[in-house]
């Protein structure tokens, strides 16, 4: 009975079904599958460039950002530091102002009391006008000149025998510090 069963569990295990596979098929076989991993390779290489030339862009992008910011950066200190002086001297425009009224009172009798003063306030003038050349500011010049609404502020106009729009009369000075306006100059202009 032994021998029965034997051939029984024979019948029962599947049977393996071979295949003649000629060696010109596995040769297409083996082909194809290196074809397949080519060009999954080629994909992924191809994904790995695309990748690395968009980080290359990116870097280059970055890079240029970094160097406009520089430059802006630069420009504003610059900038700042050349105007570094504009609210100082601005305050001292105002006791300058007052200095030019004073100095105005002086008849050229320098026997009275005012006279007297009135050389000092010139010698402290004279001091503060060197400190505006010192830091590069200058008075604006218009009289006889043609109006320029970026230095003048016409606060008065006139009949005369000029052509119009002559400035005839610097009532207050104007000022430039290095090439920027800090106050326009007030003036009466001609009809």
């Amino acid at each position: 009975m032994e021998k029965h069963d034997e051939i029984k569990e024979e019948k029962k295990k599947p049977k393996k079904e071979t295949k003649n596979i000629t060696k010109e098929d596995m040769m297409k076989i083996l082909d194809e599958k290196i074809k397949q991993l080519e060009e999954s390779e080629n994909d992924k290489l191809k994904e790995y460039e695309d990748k690395i030339k968009e980080l290359e862009e990116k870097a280059l992008r970055d890079k240029a950002e970094m160097i406009n910011y520089r430059k802006r950066k630069d420009e504003e200190i610059s900038r700042m530091l050349k105007y570094k002086d504009e609210e100082l001297v601005s305050d001292m425009l105002t006791i300058i102002d007052t200095f030019e009224s004073a100095i105005k009172m002086d008849d050229n009798n320098l026997t009275d009391e005012v006279s007297k003063f009135l050389s000092g306030f010139k010698m402290i003038y004279a001091n503060l006008l060197g400190i505006l050349e010192k830091y590069d500011v200058k008075a604006i010049d218009g009289n006889n000149k043609p109006f320029d609404p970026a230095y003048h502020q016409a606060v008065m106009t006139e009949s005369c025998d000029m052509e119009p729009g002559m400035v005839i009369e610097i009532l207050r000075k104007g000022y430039i510090l290095k090439d920027k306006v800090l106050r326009p100059a007030m003036v009466k202009v001609s009809e």
